[in-house]
């Protein structure tokens, strides 16, 4: 399989800005594992004050949120949707992110680039960031 590479990304500008404006962030494979990336990236960003929503297959709480399978699923607003998934997956979500209406961010961690998913959501006004990391940018840039 070849290495994807981002076409389509956020600026370090735009990366700070996001932070600002974030609040409610639905984290796609939060784990429950601490040891987990997903774990320690959520874990994180709820400790600087965000709102974290965990989507998982099972579990019923994680971080301390109530964990609904899919973000169809989740009954308030979503500004971010941070995704821990392999990146053949992350169609899927953008496509549920699209549906939604609310979500003005996809973020893709570290590893994960999805450049026809990052496109579709670019077209629908979502601001995307692929393979990078949430936790990182964030003690980094604010």
């Amino acid at each position: 399989m070849e290495c994807e590479f981002p076409t389509i990304n956020a600026d370090i500008d735009e990366i700070r800005q996001i932070f600002r404006e974030v609040e409610t962030i639905a984290v796609i494979g939060l784990s429950p594992d601490p040891s987990k990336a997903s774990h320690r990236v959520a874990k994180y960003l709820q400790e600087a004050g965000y709102r974290i929503i965990p989507v998982y297959p099972k579990e019923e709480t994680i971080l301390g949120q109530k964990v609904y399978r899919s973000l169809k699923e989740i009954p308030e607003r979503v500004d971010m949707v941070d995704i821990f998934r392999k990146s053949a997956a992350v169609g899927p979500v953008v496509e549920a992110s699209i549906e939604r209406g609310d979500v003005k961010v996809v973020w893709m961690q570290a590893g994960i680039v999805n450049n026809e998913a990052a496109a579709l959501a670019k077209e629908s006004g979502m601001r995307v960031v692929q393979s990078r990391c949430a936790m990182v940018d964030h003690r980094e840039l604010v």
